[in-house]
């Protein structure tokens, strides 16, 4: 009898800390976003100007576009100098999470939660109302940023070594509203013409592949729960960096939206997005 006792409190030994240590750990990303919170309330006094944008050239053209294709794309949208501050931001979060699922990605990601501690400019032009109203107009309906909780909700994706890339797919929606994705490249340079890197945004319109222009301070909005769409890969000695954000009409989810969700991560973010 006494070995039987034995055999059974090992597991149950292992499964009380186990529990202990998951419960450890979403009680510790909590307090994360509680802090992370409290930081982004004092945004717009510490941020200053760093929300306000300029206008769309043609704004008209964007709304058609989108109305058509699920899909617009604005030039120079934003002021050079708030684009010049974005970009210095971006490129002081030098270390980036490695990823790399054979056949479909490899590249390099920073949270929501890191640039939230470290570069509060993205942060402010995220969560602004001026970039908020602008996503709005052109999509033709009201939108608010997705929960802090969802590290794609804002984040930097970066090609910086050769064969970076993503292949075919969509940005699947894991809310009861409508999901955009909002796309920002800050940094493209390489030996292509134009100085810009070979990485090619490819989305898939109406059964035909297009080539979307993503030179510095362009602005592309797409529903990525209807477009497929990839980038192909970078070569030696070119580098890519695009400020990535997502927006929905509907900001909650059913618990298996949210599971879904936290596996995705996964692939981006690490083996963390099982506590988010």
């Amino acid at each position: 009898m006494a070995v039987d006792s034995a055999a059974w409190l090992v597991p149950a030994t292992l499964t009380v800390v186990a529990g202990s240590a998951l419960l450890f750990a979403r009680r510790r990303r909590q307090a994360l976003y509680r802090e992370l919170l409290e930081a982004q309330g004092r945004l717009p006094a510490t941020a200053g100007t760093a929300i306000r944008h300029a206008a769309p050239p043609d704004l008209r053209a964007a709304c058609r576009s989108f109305a058509a294709t699920h899909l617009a794309v604005v030039p120079d949208a934003l002021d050079q100098a708030l684009f010049d501050d974005l970009r210095r931001a971006a490129e002081r979060l030098v270390a980036t999470e490695r990823s790399y699922l054979p056949v479909h990605k490899k590249g390099g990601t920073v949270a929501y939660e890191t640039i939230s501690r470290e570069a509060p400019e993205l942060t402010a032009l995220y969560l602004g109302r001026p970039l908020r109203d602008l996503v709005a107009r052109i999509t033709g309906v009201a939108v608010v940023p997705t929960p802090i909780h969802d590290q794609s909700s804002l984040s930097l994706l970066v090609y910086e070594r050769p064969g970076d890339h993503i292949n075919w797919h969509f940005d699947h929606n894991f809310y009861r509203g409508r999901h955009f994705t909002l796309l920002i490249p800050l940094v493209n340079r390489g030996s292509d013409a134009g100085d810009l890197s070979h990485a090619r945004l490819i989305a898939r319109i109406e059964g035909q592949e297009r080539i979307v222009a993503t030179p510095p301070n362009t602005m592309v909005l797409f529903e990525g729960a209807r477009v497929l769409h990839k980038v192909t890969p970078i070569r030696d000695g070119e580098r890519r960096i695009v400020l990535s954000m997502t927006y929905t009409t509907d900001p909650t989810c059913a618990w298996w939206q949210g599971v879904l969700r936290r596996f995705k991560d996964i692939g981006f973010f690490g083996l963390r997005a099982l506590w988010t």
